[in-house]
Parts: structure tokens; sequence; C-alpha cells
């Protein structure tokens, strides 16, 4: 009886995605890390608590997924497209997640 996981290429495809999603996650985090370095005078976690008071941080955190846009594009240039898949998930994650904070 063969399982599932031991066919050649049938983790992999979920593996890739994994990857793409978790990619775009830390994209976020970072991008959202340098806008708050770059253009505020505020430290990161004193920064996402003001943002968060203001009433900003869906802001802040649309901003610093710009970064993955850029990581979309170099991972299709790679001919990673599972990758970039997860890419856009994630971003698609975040933003339902943004929607309800």
């Amino acid at each position: 009886m063969q399982h599932k996981n031991l066919i050649p290429g049938s983790g992999m495809n979920k593996l890739d995605l994994l990857k793409g999603v978790i990619i775009g996650f830390l994209a976020s985090a970072i991008g959202t890390f340098i806008f708050i370095k770059l253009f505020t005078t505020y430290d990161f976690i004193s920064g996402i608590q003001t943002m968060k008071s203001e009433g900003k941080l869906g802001k802040l955190i649309t901003l610093g997924s710009i970064l993955d846009l850029i990581i979309f594009s170099v991972l299709l240039k790679l001919n990673k497209d599972l990758m970039a898949r997860g890419v856009v998930l994630a971003v698609i994650i975040i933003t339902i997640v943004t929607l309800f904070i």
C-alpha cells in the first residue's frame, strides 16, 4: 500500500506553497519594520502601538506589503510559480486580517 506522501512530486507543491506563504508574511513584517524605521521617529513596538491607537495600523500593514509585490515578481522571474501563489495567498490573508483590526 503506497502512501500519498511517498509519490514523487505530490508533497512538493504544498511545500512550495507553504514556503511562499511564509515568505509573504515575513516580507510584510520586514516591510512594516522598514517603513516605521525610515519614515517615523518611533521604534518598532511603540510605532505599532501609536499607529494602532490612531487607527492607522491597517494602512501601515498595507504599506509593509509593498515588499511582497517585489518578491512576487522575482519569484515569477525565477519560475517559482507556486511560491509566488503562496505570496499572493499571504497578502490575501493579511488583507482579511487587516479588515478586522
